[in-house]
């Protein structure tokens, strides 16, 4: 029920509104959620940080990434837990549930269904915001529609992760694939755990690795 409520909540806040006026509920709700961080990198999974040029996802940086549910949510998960603030942009059928049970859901701003205005959404979240996930259609933004919201994330705080749209200029690329699932029998069971292959292409090549999530892999005689 935190799910719905958390994003029904933002959703009626800003129903009706004109695009400023929805610009100002949206940054009245993050000011009064953030707290000022002067720190370059956001807190990140540990098994990714390594795997990133910058040892980390850097604050007013841009990094696309696969679309890949698991990593997303496992990211919120763990930044949330140390007292970071998450905001979400164009992803509405994304699952907190989890969030809910490892992270902080209220360190969580979701804006489903942001229509024509997402890039502008995600300008004015990452003004305070520790990450902001941006979600939407394959394909990249004009260069002129691109400057003022890359001018936003260079004078805010956020590290911003793309999913789908892509920013021009992102020189940085996280691919993502769920390869194992354990708990799951013959018809039977429920997931208490996965592995996530990992690979970051850069500049300086592609860096892999995996992430273990839940139940951890057992050793078994073979």
């Amino acid at each position: 029920m935190w799910v719905s409520q958390t994003s029904v909540r933002l959703e009626k806040a800003v129903a009706g509104l004109n695009g400023s006026d929805r610009v100002a509920v949206l940054r009245a709700r993050m000011q009064a959620m953030v707290q000022e961080d002067e720190d370059e990198l956001v807190d990140t999974l540990p098994q990714l940080a390594r795997l990133l040029p910058a040892g980390g996802l850097a604050r007013r940086k841009v990094v696309s990434c696969a679309e890949c549910p698991a990593l997303v949510v496992e990211l919120i998960c763990h930044l949330t837990a140390h007292g970071g603030h998450v905001g979400i942009v164009g992803w509405s059928d994304l699952s907190l549930a989890q969030v809910a049970e490892m992270g902080r859901l209220n360190n969580v701003i979701t804006v489903p269904d942001p229509g024509l205005e997402a890039w502008a959404v995600t300008g004015v979240l990452a003004e305070g915001m520790d990450l902001i996930i941006h979600r939407g259609l394959p394909g990249e933004l004009s260069p002129a529609k691109a400057r003022p919201v890359w001018a936003k994330i260079r004078g805010g705080r956020a590290a911003v992760l793309t999913v789908g749209a892509r920013l021009p200029g992102t020189a940085v690329r996280i691919g993502a694939e769920v390869s194992t699932y354990r708990g799951i029998g013959k018809g039977s069971g429920r997931i208490r755990g996965m592995d996530i292959d990992l690979a970051v292409d850069s500049k300086k090549g592609t860096a892999r690795g995996s992430l273990t999530t839940g139940e951890p892999r057992r050793l078994e005689a073979v």
